[in-house]
């Protein structure tokens, strides 16, 4: 998944949507017949071989633990390793996938620091100086890598029918992935420490990796690890992270750049890259929301037609503008001091959002969990995706998001049985796709409470002039809005080699099928880029 914290004014936060009722318990029996008697029988129909016992196949040992205080005794790096063909394009593709362990080392004292879970998709026959490698990462923090891997980019993927909240006709199930981004990179999606299979190593404690800075230096040391076991260190190196995974990538591309190790390229999916602007997350009532107007008109517009007008693309330059103007003049007087907004500018809100002018009277620096609440009266729309839309009390809404009880139970529930059955790799203990970690996470980050990383990313792009960004995001997402990424991203200056491309969805737009695809599209072109410049 890709949940965002909610810090208030400190750096810690207890609270995270809990994703565990979302895990779905499944099981599989399998039974076999044999012959009768007297008559001669054919031969006993075998059951399958169990996975460990399948070419390529590893049963792992290991008894793995998301505890603060858990550490592995020492480091063992053991991998399943099968070969695989999905049909892409109408036509076969080959590729390797490689499902396991790798040991981190600490950068400076060479100490096996942590036994980082990883899936790897390898293809094509080009020289590795020419065939790029990107590494994939979830945010939370707490989330491991599942919903990059099964939703969006790999060669399989759950098909969802994203957003649309008619229960499908049969479970969801796993296709091959027509937008899978294996046919121009090689795909590894990481999971962090404390999340999937990922452990401390003793004597660090998985607690140790849980902040910021200690987080992204174990990132950058399994980098370094990947990159020199399959003999990658020539390959254009990329990095894809959502919502957290967002400044996490950023922390890690200046570490890596440090470290003698060129990005060519950062892909940022729904980031938060400073947690200090963003209302919804730090000192709640003391920020400006400007960044969630153009959002909350999204929302608005949306649920007023069924879909976006179509000259939605003016209106939202339109409501940029008065962000960027009125709203943000007012609303400084009034966070400072308690100056009362103009009726014009209260007038102009409730055309732009759908809420009376009273009620942004009485709120006028509106947090998006406040603009949900009031929306739409007996409804509740989606966090991460406000499509998505359910009756109070009903069991899409019991949640608090139906975006995410949509699909998380399937995406949830699915992964264990896919490296088992798929990818041939055993575990003695359950896949930890979400760890409420936040209690202990350390969000301090360069003299600051809570992150602000695009410092981080400018510092990459000066120690490598030829990196490239992209950030990418949903009009309706109310977790990290997409206007509050661009004015975090504009910090960065005009000449910055950074593309921004928003689309009609929320924070996982890669869940919905048509957006899925012009993502595969502005990616390609995006490595093509690259690959120009470098």
């Amino acid at each position: 998944m890709a949940p965002l914290s909610s810090v208030h004014r400190s750096r810690r936060t207890a609270s995270l949507p809990a994703l565990s009722s979302l895990l779905l318990a499944a099981t599989l029996a399998a039974c076999g017949g044999g012959g009768g008697d007297p008559a001669p029988a054919p031969a006993p129909v075998q059951p399958p071989p169990p996975v460990a016992a399948l070419p390529g196949s590893y049963a792992d040992p290991i008894t793995y633990s998301g505890a603060a205080m858990a550490s592995l005794a020492s480091a063992q790096e053991g991998a399943a390793t099968v070969q695989a063909r999905i049909s892409l394009d109408g036509r076969p593709f080959d590729y390797t996938a490689t499902a396991g362990h790798l040991t981190a080392a600490d950068l400076t004292t060479g100490q096996a620091a942590a036994s980082f879970f990883y899936v790897a998709y390898t293809a094509g026959t080009l020289p590795a100086a020419q065939r790029p490698v990107t590494f994939f990462f979830n945010g939370g923090p707490g989330s491991a890598s599942v919903w990059l891997h099964l939703g969006g980019f790999a060669p399989r993927r759950l098909a969802t029918s994203f957003p649309a909240t008619t229960p499908p006709p049969s479970a969801m199930q796993l296709v091959d992935n027509q937008e899978t981004l294996l046919d121009h990179s090689d795909l590894v999606f990481v999971d962090a420490v404390g999340t999937g299979y990922s452990q401390a190593i003793a004597p660090r404690t998985n607690a140790q990796f849980w902040g910021v800075d200690q987080d992204a230096a174990a990132f950058r040391d399994f980098v370094r690890r990947y990159l020199a076991v399959n003999n990658r260190q020539a390959s254009p190196l990329y990095l894809f992270g959502e919502s957290y995974g967002g400044p996490r990538a950023a922390v890690l591309a200046s570490l890596l750049e440090s470290a003698g190790v060129r990005v060519a390229g950062v892909m940022l999916q729904s980031p938060a890259m400073n947690y200090n602007a963003n209302c919804g997350v730090f000192n709640p009532g003391q920020l400006s929301c400007e960044g969630y107007l153009p959002s909350y008109a999204a929302v608005s517009a949306y649920h007023q037609n069924g879909s976006l007008p179509t000259d939605f693309t003016s209106v939202l330059q339109r409501v940029r503008e008065f962000a960027a103007g009125p709203y943000r003049s007012e609303v400084a007087a009034f966070l400072a001091n308690g100056a009362p907004p103009s009726e014009a500018t209260l007038t102009q809100l409730s055309a732009y959002t759908g809420l009376p002018v009273q009620t942004w009277r009485q709120d006028f620096s509106m947090v998006p969990g406040a603009y949900r609440a009031r929306f739409q009266p007996g409804q509740v729309i989606g966090r991460y995706d406000a499509r998505v839309r359910a009756p109070s009390g009903s069991a899409l809404a019991a949640e608090g998001d139906p975006s995410m009880t949509l699909v998380g139970g399937a995406v949830v529930g699915t992964i264990r049985n896919y490296l088992e059955s798929e990818l041939r790799y055993t575990a003695k203990t359950p896949y930890l796709s979400s760890n409420n970690v936040l209690n202990q996470w350390v969000f301090t980050h360069d003299g600051k409470p809570v992150p602000d990383t695009i410092p981080d990313l400018a510092a990459a792009m000066t120690l490598n002039p030829a990196l490239k960004v992209i950030a990418m995001g949903g009009y309706h997402d109310l977790a990290t809005p997409f206007y509050q990424t661009e004015l975090d991203l504009a910090r960065l200056g005009a000449g910055a080699a950074v593309q921004v491309r928003n689309y009609d969805s929320g924070h996982m737009s890669y869940l919905d099928d048509r957006v899925r695809r012009l993502q595969k599209a502005d990616l390609r072109a995006f490595y093509n880029s690259v690959s120009v410049a470098q």
